[in-house]
């Protein structure tokens, strides 16, 4: 989970209760994307201990959340599926009325609404069966195979690092693997690649001629990854049974809202499991459903601004971490040059805008380009670069103040950091790598830290 969930959780009143839930601590996350140097490690913690978040089991963070809903006055039926949906008039452009669903025991019925907020999931009813406006991205259509061990070494044990996921690219260059040590006493080891090279590594035959298991082949992926093998050691053991495999496809829409009705979560959009931005994207738009639909019932906001704001909302959040998810892959030699098919115009004017500053106030083009897109990829990149040590951060507070490089001040521009390094030093490399890598901090704290969540706008 990133930092940001603590905000949310104390919004509805659920953060103590998460917090003395169990979930192990997770102060940051370590990434590995270019073999053969130091990692990279982001720390949630830099801003102090109420910054830190959790790696948590799904099923146990779910119900909790269910469960808490329902204590809300929520009304919750489990075990229950929506079939279909009844219109005023025309399925794509009027409202929706009702939901026939039906059960595991065989019961089914109709149940009527005046709003209905499609949570539905990567199904996503309202986008994929009656509106039709989902786009699947081709770069990013991935697949994930996972499965828990045992006796696995937790990355940075004995150090403030400790219980930190570990992201780590594979050698080949055809994937990235995760690492999460979680509160049973296991540990999730995962690997994502894109479509086409996991169905490459599965057809190749074993020497007895036979394909490969899909426990065969997720363990095969282990030779990839020595970061991992380090990890599991001597005594980190295979849990037998537990491989599970998933599309991990990325997608969004060309809208989010209608009349009397709002999507979101995997609903919505789907970025990539890389950097957990899924729960967050999906409590961004749980909360800007509400916001927007509050608002259009009390008269604060006409419907058609409300479902442009609920729209935007949505969409920039997701198109802010699709380009920190294709900045990574473009590290990890995985994505070799922007595909304009796979960013939403509208959504990138803007995202743009919070990159403005780091491009200086001379560059005021918003259009679509392929330079413009790069640029913004590199920037992004500027968020893993492993070459940035804490040595590195230390030397720079020293040369330059200690605000120079913190996560608090303003965004300084590539121009400012060109005056800030001055002349041809032995430092001016390694200084100006530090500055890029906390301006592309500061672009996305908003979504990746805490930092500015509980701000007046």
């Amino acid at each position: 989970m990133l930092p940001s969930l603590r905000n949310y959780l104390r919004f509805i009143d659920l953060e103590n209760e998460f917090a003395d839930h169990g979930f192990l601590p997770k102060p940051g996350a370590g990434f590995k994307l270019v073999q053969g140097i130091r990692e990279s490690w982001t720390d949630f913690t830099a801003l102090g201990p109420g910054y830190g978040t959790w790696n948590v089991i799904r099923s146990e963070m779910d119900d909790m959340m269910l469960r808490h809903a329902s204590k809300q006055g929520v009304k919750v039926f489990e075990e229950t599926r929506v079939e279909t949906l009844d219109f005023a008039g025309d399925r794509a452009s009027s409202r929706p009325l009702a939901a026939h669903w039906s059960n595991k025991h065989g019961a089914a019925g109709r149940i009527t609404f005046d709003w209905l907020v499609d949570a539905s999931g990567r199904s996503g009813i309202m986008c994929t069966k009656y509106l039709k406006n989902r786009t699947m991205r081709e770069s990013l259509r991935n697949v994930a195979v996972w499965g828990y061990w045992k006796g696995v070494t937790r990355y940075g044990e004995g150090t403030k690092r400790a219980c930190s996921g570990w992201f780590e690219a594979l050698t080949d260059e055809q994937g990235w693997s995760w690492t999460i040590p979680l509160n049973d006493g296991t540990t999730s080891i995962g690997v994502v690649m894109h479509e086409s090279a996991s169905k490459a590594k599965k057809a190749q035959a074993k020497a007895d001629g036979q394909k490969p298991t899909l426990t065969e082949h997720y363990l095969d992926q282990l030779q990839y990854l020595p970061g991992v093998r380090e990890l599991i050691g001597d005594g980190g053991e295979f849990i037998p049974g537990s491989t599970k495999s998933a599309a991990d496809y990325s997608y969004s829409a060309s809208a989010y809202s209608g009349d009397h009705f709002r999507v979101i979560g995997d609903a919505a959009n789907f970025v990539d499991p890389f950097f957990s931005s899924g729960v967050h994207i999906a409590m961004t738009g749980g909360l800007s459903a509400a916001i927007t639909i509050c608002a259009s019932i009390r008269g604060d906001a006409d419907e058609n601004i409300a479902q442009r704001w609920h729209d935007a909302k949505v969409g920039i959040a997701h198109t802010r971490f699709l380009f920190v998810v294709l900045g990574a892959y473009q590290q990890m030699h995985l994505q070799s040059a922007p595909v304009l098919s796979d960013i939403n115009a509208e959504n990138f004017d803007d995202a743009f805008e919070m990159f403005r500053p780091i491009y200086g106030l001379a560059d005021s083009q918003t259009r679509l380009t392929d330079a413009k897109v790069q640029h913004m990829m590199d920037v992004c990149q500027s968020f893993f670069d492993p070459y940035v040590s804490e040595e590195h951060v230390l030397g720079v507070r020293a040369r330059y103040g200690p605000a120079s490089a913190t996560l608090a001040g303003p965004v300084l521009g590539s121009e400012q950091i060109e005056q800030m390094v001055g002349g041809d030093t032995p430092e001016r490399e390694m200084d100006t790598r530090v500055l890029r890598k906390f301006d592309a901090l500061k672009v996305f704290s908003d979504d990746v830290e805490a930092t500015y969540m509980e701000r007046t706008v």
